[in-house]
């Protein structure tokens, strides 16, 4: 849809943002999020398919919170990787903004982070965060989980459901935006989130689906 049919649901600060980066339109979850309450500040959770657009979800949620609600945002990965893949890339898009990476094993609270907007981190960092009660997730509006369907893991799926209901505990009025590409059961997952639910099947390259035998591929 055109971006310019949103300019009344997207904060003016935000949406000057989108304009300075050439946006001329949105991807069908990304305007589907905004009209499930993305800026109002209601937890949605996305499933769409890879690179149909999940990232500036997210993008518009921190921005949101940091922009609008003068809040700070964190955005959670399941590796350390990822957290440095993210760090580099927002710091890039938005220099005006303070973005800081916590990734690391050292078990601490990590207190220089009360100075930045934007704290990326890996769950299980997060995690230790929490514990040392660092002072300033009172002042965290909207955390991103990506990769959320990690709850289904045998081995990181646990800590990452505690720490989830850790934080709607202890953070008042938190906005949780949670995505990923694969959930089996999206409907139970946004309940137990309590969030409003993005399901869109749009892809920018169709996928089709066949049988590749003896040189030749049949199509379903």
């Amino acid at each position: 849809m055109e971006l310019s049919s949103f300019k009344q649901s997207i904060p003016e600060k935000i949406y000057a943002e989108l304009e300075k980066r050439g946006f001329k339109s949105l991807r069908p979850c990304q305007s589907k999020s905004i009209k499930a309450g993305l800026f109002d500040d209601k937890n949605v959770l996305v499933c769409t398919p890879t690179a149909s657009g999940k990232t500036l979800v997210a993008e518009l949620a921190f921005l949101n919170a940091i922009l609008h609600d003068k809040g700070k945002a964190v955005y959670v990965v399941p590796l350390r990787a990822l957290a440095s893949e993210k760090y580099k890339e927002f710091s890039k898009l938005y220099p005006k903004m303070k973005v800081a990476i916590s990734s690391g094993e050292i078990d601490s609270a990590d207190s220089f982070l009360e100075r930045y907007d934007l704290i990326i981190t890996t769950s299980e960092k997060f995690d230790s965060l929490i514990r040392h009660k660092a002072r300033w997730l009172k002042d965290v509006k909207t955390v991103i989980i990506d990769e959320i369907h990690l709850l289904n893991d045998p081995s990181r799926g646990p800590a990452l459901e505690v720490l989830i209901t850790i934080l709607r505990s202890m953070i008042k009025n938190l906005q949780l935006i949670a995505l990923s590409a694969t959930i089996g059961n999206p409907k139970d997952l946004a309940k137990w989130l309590e969030a409003e639910l993005v399901i869109d099947n749009w892809r920018p390259i169709r996928l089709d689906k066949g049988v590749y035998l003896d040189g030749e591929i049949e199509y379903e």
